[in-house]
């Protein structure tokens, strides 16, 4: 028995983006596509994102137009390729808060939203630092933090202190502290009757590419991610542990920025010249890419 549905959608992308920032050390060796994606996870009564994207305004679109992102649509164009309305988003997972996952939080009115206390509270942080240490807002729009702070006032932010199992039934969060990000954490989706034969994790930034947690050349040697504010051995150890929560099965790890995900699981491309990637389905629920 499956309860859980899980897609991950693209709504943008970088067409050459430096192979170095998704694979530490890989210098000079070209350019790689990099999609900026969600995940829609539908099941149990609950329409669930992780992550939420930017909105393509502002300081965002700013920070957008810096890195290269091309073909940018809104959580409304995207989502309804899978029959869903922002509206109908009622939780919110979010990995971490670099703009191209936390900057689009008021296009989902009806939603509840999770992130680490320490991800917002370090932030905070890094805004208050001198100048000299603005490298590491490079992927930051404070607004975002601001309008976090709104969702609080809302009673519409739920703040995790470390690693939260059955936070919705079958989901599970954890902490990734001082990797990707001062406070990222990742997904764990647990489907079937026990709960542990088929899960499934959404890996948010703490990788990219299947390289980082199958070796580069498929011999199983994990390579972090190329951007970090926290430490290349905090993110080859949240790896491990990734890989240790499905039986060390590297194909149910779900880096969000793979293109290379539409080799691997079913998928289609809509009229918008986005991937729509199909990784499992729940009992009962139609294919979205099949006809």
């Amino acid at each position: 028995m499956k309860d859980y549905s899980i897609w991950v959608l693209e709504y943008s992308y970088v067409p050459d983006y430096h192979k170095s920032g998704v694979i530490y050390g890989a210098h000079n060796e070209g350019y790689v596509k990099l999609p900026y994606c969600y995940v829609l996870i539908k099941g149990k009564g609950r329409t669930i994102l992780v992550d939420v994207g930017f909105n393509n305004k502002e300081y965002g679109k700013v920070l957008a137009d810096r890195f290269g992102v091309k073909n940018w649509q809104s959580p409304k164009v995207v989502l309804d390729e899978v029959g869903v309305k922002p509206e109908d988003v009622d939780t919110v997972f979010v990995t971490h808060a670099h703009f191209d996952h936390f900057g689009n939080i008021e296009d989902f009115p009806n939603a509840t939203f999770y992130l680490q206390e320490r991800e917002i509270s370090k932030w905070m942080w890094a805004m208050s630092l001198p100048e000299q240490f603005g490298w590491l807002m490079g992927a930051m729009d404070p607004g975002d933090i601001i309008r976090g702070a709104e969702l609080a006032r809302d009673g519409r932010l739920v703040l995790i202190d470390g690693d939260r199992e059955d936070v919705l039934p079958g989901i599970d969060l954890f902490a990734a502290f001082d990797t990707h990000t001062f406070g990222s954490q990742f997904v764990r989706v647990k489907n079937g009757e026990t709960g542990t034969e088929d899960s499934w994790i959404l890996a948010g930034d703490l990788v990219y590419v299947f390289d980082n947690a199958e070796g580069r050349d498929g011999d199983g040697v994990y390579v972090p991610v190329g951007l970090a504010s926290g430490s290349q051995t905090n993110l080859l150890l949240a790896t491990d542990k990734m890989m240790t929560l499905v039986d060390r099965d590297p194909t149910r790890v779900i880096p969000i920025h793979e293109q290379r995900l539409v080799e691997r699981f079913p998928s289609r491309v809509s009229e918008k010249g986005l991937h729509i990637v199909e990784i499992t389905l729940a009992d009962g629920e139609t294919s979205k890419v099949r006809q």
